[in-house]
């Protein structure tokens, strides 16, 4: 239930582990051509983004690629010696460009940008850092080859865009001149630094998981090629199989032994990636203000279950327990044949509301949403919105794709029966399309904002928070059972806030988390998994962003409705805080509190 903060896990992330402030798994759109040129400072503001993004192109060109940049199609990762070395010595330069500029920027719109950019490629020297000093640098090869892939060859790319990605396989294999296989520099770039003191090894579990979802993303990659019809590729895609069945063997053989089953990293580390998606409190605070909304929205959830209860008139269900009426409501399941229809039926109803009662505004468009393919679910295990290209969008759209199973798990084959029923379609919708994501994303693409705003200021807190908040504003024109889910799911961020600190702090145990998303928020086996092994490797403190940045933005609305009283109006309030793009909480708190408050105190009289 996220914005894939990296659309790929590309190659040098991997090893670095930070993701980059431009958009990998954390995407989010930059300014098309027609909005920019409404714009003077816009324009101005995206060639101080260009140096950090030509800086970062250089080591990660698929990234810049998902951005929309199209001369880097074709490229591939470098991943060559010294690769932490010389990725902060292009930060540092790119940052002393900056900070010239900023010295003679008089523009506060452009200088704000300035600080953010500059910020960004603050947090990227440091997590580089980090990393080299306590990370073994492994590298899922298998799964960031599929990311790359599916990245371009994208239905609606156009065909030359995707007609490069035989050049990028090509490439990852060695088979174009010049290029070194993308699994020989991974392999070189552990080996090298074995035995070496104080670097831990990545988590057992996820290296296993790796091993297990190697002919999940072969197959997956030729079905790509397959279906967009790239020509050619039979021996690139001959040699990938070849190369990633013998680095999975060489991962058996080197890897997995040095591999630990105590996932907790440094402590260090652990607060840089809080800080890192955006998580600016002690994780103690965070934790304890989790738990009483934890125990809040229970308490409201179990008060909503009888009224579900004699709403639906479900047989046999004794409606005092909250857990009785969530799993009388998931036993009427949809198959996944019909899923999709489904979904989209409550998208539409959702937007009929959202204008009806004045929520947002939204595109007169159709939103784009689908089912995961088996090898995009082993990738990303949870619904999640792929966000539209970055730069020069040609009307591309972001897409929300929900995953009916985990692959991933040690459960093969394992359903969730966490989403494939009536009440969780629509807070999920909510969430990750309109009001959601997909709206977060496409106001930033039509009403125009600065790549600073968008590309470099991005953070979970900022993203998941509106997405949570989106939640909350639409619960009032939803059914009981719509109602009732969205609590469960808020019950969830908040079991989220606690349990990936308590985890990683030591406080509790994978078995203890485990018995409390299962038993208590009552996710399914294979969902509840994806959670520990996000909350334990793949995405370690980020998954308490999502109830921080909520609350964020609901302090700034209470503090706004106070300022403005009966002069407040939720739709421009609304509007404005999207468009504002990714800005971090505090300097959004700044823009609502010096412009839209005294503009609506002139505007209302």
């Amino acid at each position: 239930m996220s914005v894939i903060p990296k659309l790929h896990q590309t190659v040098l992330a991997a090893l670095l582990s930070t993701a980059f402030a431009m958009p990998a798994m954390a995407a989010a759109p930059a300014t098309p051509a027609a909005a920019s040129a409404s714009s003077a400072w816009v324009d101005a503001s995206n060639r101080n983004a260009a140096i950090v993004l030509a800086a970062q192109a250089r080591f990660s060109p698929e990234n810049a690629s998902d951005t929309g940049l199209i001369e880097y199609d074709g490229l591939a990762a470098d991943l060559g010696p010294k690769i932490t070395e010389r990725y902060v010595a292009a930060m540092q330069q790119a940052r002393a460009q900056l900070q010239q500029r900023l010295a003679a920027e008089k523009d506060e719109r452009i200088r704000q940008d300035l600080q953010i950019l500059t910020n960004a490629v603050d947090q990227e020297i440091a997590g580089a850092q980090l990393e080299a000093k306590h990370s073994l640098p492994w590298v899922d090869v298998p799964q960031m080859v599929f990311g790359s892939m599916q990245s371009l060859l994208q239905e609606q790319r156009p065909a030359a865009r995707r007609a490069k990605a035989l050049e990028r396989l090509q490439r990852y294999v060695g088979q174009y001149p010049g290029s070194t296989p993308i699994t020989q520099q991974a392999k070189a770039r552990f080996t090298e630094k074995i035995g070496q003191k104080g670097l831990a090894g990545p988590v057992r579990l996820q290296v296993e998981q790796s091993l297990e979802n190697v002919p999940t993303y072969v197959a997956g990659i030729r079905k790509l090629f397959a279906d967009m019809k790239i020509a050619g590729a039979d021996s690139a895609l001959a040699a990938m199989e070849q190369q990633l069945n013998d680095y999975a063997a060489w991962e058996k053989q080197v890897v997995l032994p040095l591999s630990r089953t105590d996932f907790r990293m440094a402590p260090e580390l652990y607060a840089f990636r809080l800080k890192q998606v955006g998580i600016d409190i002690e994780p103690r605070a965070l934790v304890e203000r989790a738990e009483v909304a934890y125990l809040e929205t229970r308490a409201a959830m179990q008060a909503l279950a009888p009224v579900v209860a004699a709403k639906l008139a479900l047989k046999g269900v004794d409606g005092s327990d909250y857990r009785q009426v969530l799993r009388a409501l998931k036993s009427d399941s949809i198959p996944d044949a019909q899923l999709e229809a489904h979904y989209k039926g409550v998208n539409t109803q959702l937007e009929e509301r959202i204008r009806a009662q004045r929520v947002v505004d939204v595109p007169q468009r159709a939103m784009t949403m689908r089912l995961a393919s088996s090898a995009e679910s082993a990738a990303q295990p949870a619904p999640h919105m792929r966000p539209p290209p970055l730069i020069g969008n040609t009307g591309e759209h972001g897409q929300f794709v929900l995953p009916v199973s985990n692959p991933t798990s040690s459960g093969k084959g394992e359903a969730y029966d966490d989403f494939n029923f009536a009440g969780a379609a629509w807070t999920l919708s909510a969430h990750e399309g309109r009001p959601g994501h997909e709206l977060q994303f496409s106001a930033m693409v039509e009403r125009g904002v600065s790549q600073a705003r968008s590309l470099y200021a991005f953070n979970s807190v900022n993203v998941e928070g509106w997405a949570l908040y989106a939640e909350a504003e639409m619960i009032p024109y939803e059914p009981a059972e719509g109602q009732f889910i969205a609590l469960q799911f808020r019950m969830l961020r908040a079991a989220r806030a606690m349990l990936d600190p308590m985890l990683n702090l030591g406080q509790v145990t994978r078995e203890e988390a485990g018995r409390i998303l299962t038993d208590e928020v009552m996710l399914s086996k294979p969902m509840a998994r994806q959670e520990l092994d996000r909350y334990t490797f793949n995405m370690p403190g980020q998954a308490g962003s999502y109830f921080y940045g909520y609350t964020r933005i609901l302090q700034l609305r209470a503090e706004t409705e106070l300022a403005l009283g009966d002069k407040f109006d939720r739709l421009a309030f609304n509007n404005f805080l999207l468009g504002q793009g990714l800005l971090p909480p505090d300097l959004l708190a700044k823009a609502v509190r010096e412009h839209f408050i005294p503009e609506q105190k002139k505007a209302r009289g």
